[in-house]
């Protein structure tokens, strides 16, 4: 019969039950389905996408598909349109929040009243703003594809309210207190590290991911282009975030001498170690040359030094904060300290930073009053 479907792209019938139009087809792991709709156009049409998305390996569209039959396809879509980082911080989210708290809910059946309702009970049971803003994040770029394949007729998260961002506070080093420290860190294996840290507030991972190939100790330059990520298998180099993020350094002559100590005592150990060193070309890789696990860095060797000197026990990322908030307290052009941070704009480094601003008007006023009137 002309036009008529064969078995592998499924049949479409009107109910006499009910009036409504069915397409039934055979989806991907061998289970027969059935798509429900008022006219024939539309369920040809949910019937073309289930079928494209068969072909893909998805499990296709039926009205009664769940958020975990949903999610878990849609992961495999963009594993291969993200970097492996952020595919991680996907199937974390899905895996640990999503499917638990929404999982057995039909697509078709979220409502954002239900997406915010779950949101205020994962507030209400401590998860902070932020990883509530990630979750969501996540799920509404999974409606959006979902909408996007014809799956659902809206992403219900566009109109969900989302928790107040609460910055964290952050608890910069005084000038005294980063001498102090530089004292306390003077001969340690990672010393040149600290001191990257406090004169160019690189990123922690920025500065474990530092080769000496992005090293150029005679122009005292460095150019930050990697980080390092979490992954399923371990810590791996990965490429900055942002463009913003890769950028160039100047260094301080106290840097550079530094960092030619740090490269010599370097030779000595892979000497020693001999083919058990892991030649990746790192600045500062663990004891046989791979790349330093952050958490236990932080742990087992900065937290140490700041209980040695005496120091308040600030995070490691604090170390970012006490060289912009030292170079932004000491009048250097927010612009300047902004692409040092690689922040994307300067309105991220002034809205982070700008309590330590407010006494660079007075200085500009002195200035206008010398240069117009000489006093």
């Amino acid at each position: 019969m002309a036009g008529r479907r064969g078995n592998s792209e499924g049949t479409i019938r009107k109910r006499e039950a009910d009036g409504r139009w069915e397409a039934r087809f055979v989806d991907v792991d061998g289970k027969r389905r059935s798509i429900y709709g008022k006219t024939r156009q539309e369920v040809a049409r949910l019937l073309t996408t289930a079928l494209r998305d068969r072909e893909q390996g998805m499990t296709a569209y039926t009205d009664r598909q769940t958020l975990a039959q949903y999610l878990p396809s849609w992961l495999e879509k963009v594993r291969h349109q993200v970097k492996a980082s952020t595919y991680m911080k996907y199937e974390t989210a899905v895996r640990l929040r999503l499917l638990p708290g929404l999982g057995k809910i039909a697509l078709t059946k979220l409502t954002s009243q239900r997406v915010q309702d779950f949101y205020s009970r994962k507030l209400a049971e401590g998860m902070s703003g932020s990883a509530v803003s990630n979750m969501h994040g996540v799920l509404s770029h999974a409606l959006q594809d979902a909408l996007r394949l014809g799956l659902v007729h809206r992403n219900v998260c566009t109109v969900v309210d989302l928790p107040r961002l609460v910055h964290r506070e952050i608890h910069p080093l005084t000038e005294e207190q980063a001498r102090v420290f530089l004292e306390a860190v003077a001969g340690d294996r990672f010393e040149s590290l600290y001191i990257l840290a406090l004169s160019t507030g690189m990123r922690r991972g920025e500065l474990l991911a530092l080769r000496w190939a992005d090293m150029d100790l005679e122009k005292a330059a460095i150019q930050v282009a990697a980080n390092i990520q979490r992954m399923p298998d371990g810590w791996k180099m990965d490429r900055t975030k942002t463009r913003h993020s890769r950028r160039r350094i100047a260094l301080t002559p106290t840097a550079v001498t530094a960092l030619r100590q740090h490269r010599l005592r370097q030779a000595e150990e892979r000497l020693r170690l001999g083919p058990v060193w892991a030649d990746l070309d790192l600045v500062f890789p663990d004891l046989a040359g791979k790349i330093q696990n952050p958490i236990s860095f932080v742990d087992k060797r900065f937290k140490p030094l700041l209980k040695k000197a005496g120091l308040p026990n600030i995070r490691f990322h604090d170390l970012r904060h006490t060289c912009a908030t030292l170079l932004l307290g000491r009048g250097v052009n927010p612009k300047v300290v902004s692409e040092m941070l690689g922040h994307a704009t300067i309105a991220i480094t002034l809205g982070m930073y700008g309590h330590v601003l407010p006494h660079m008007q007075e200085q500009a006023a002195a200035l206008m009053d010398k240069m117009l009137w000489g006093s």
